[in-house]
Formats: C-alpha cells, structure tokens, sequence
C-alpha cells in the first residue's frame, strides 16, 4: 500500500541519514520502525479477543477453547441478532 506521511524536517533528516547509514531506502527503515512499534504494542497489551478479557489459559487448551467459541457462534441464527 502506498501512502504519503508529513515528517517535520528534523526527523526527516534523521531518517534519511539512518536508512543511508544501514545502506537501506527511507521506505524500508520506516516499515520496519512501524513494524516493530506494533509488535512492541501488541507484547505490551497481550493477547487479543477473548483472551483479553477471561485471562490466559494453558496452550495446550487454546484450541480446544476456540473451537468450541466457533462452534458456539456457527449455532446463532441471523435473526438472533435483530
């Protein structure tokens, strides 16, 4: 996807010279810098969807949790909904 970012010429500055430094493009080093802000955001907040808010369980009874979810919410008719 292509988009178009506003830096202030300070930091683009520092981003051109850094990308230049590891011998990268400024599109590389930015995706990265974006990339590992989301992984360091998602660590932070720990798992997602249900998980979220009953708490963690055993690996091994990940599955078997989701699958009954699933299974669960394949059973609810459209019009349950309205």
């Amino acid at each position: 996807m292509k988009t178009t970012i506003d830096l202030a010429d300070p930091i683009y500055r520092q981003v051109k010279a850094r990308a230049a430094l590891r011998g990268t493009s400024m599109r590389a080093y930015i995706a990265e810098a974006v990339r590992e802000r989301l992984e360091r955001e998602a660590r932070r907040t720990g798992p997602g969807g249900w998980r979220a808010v009953f708490g963690s369980i055993p690996g091994e009874d990940v599955a078997e949790v989701q699958r009954q979810l699933d299974a669960e919410f394949e059973a609810i008719r459209p019009e349950d909904w309205q």
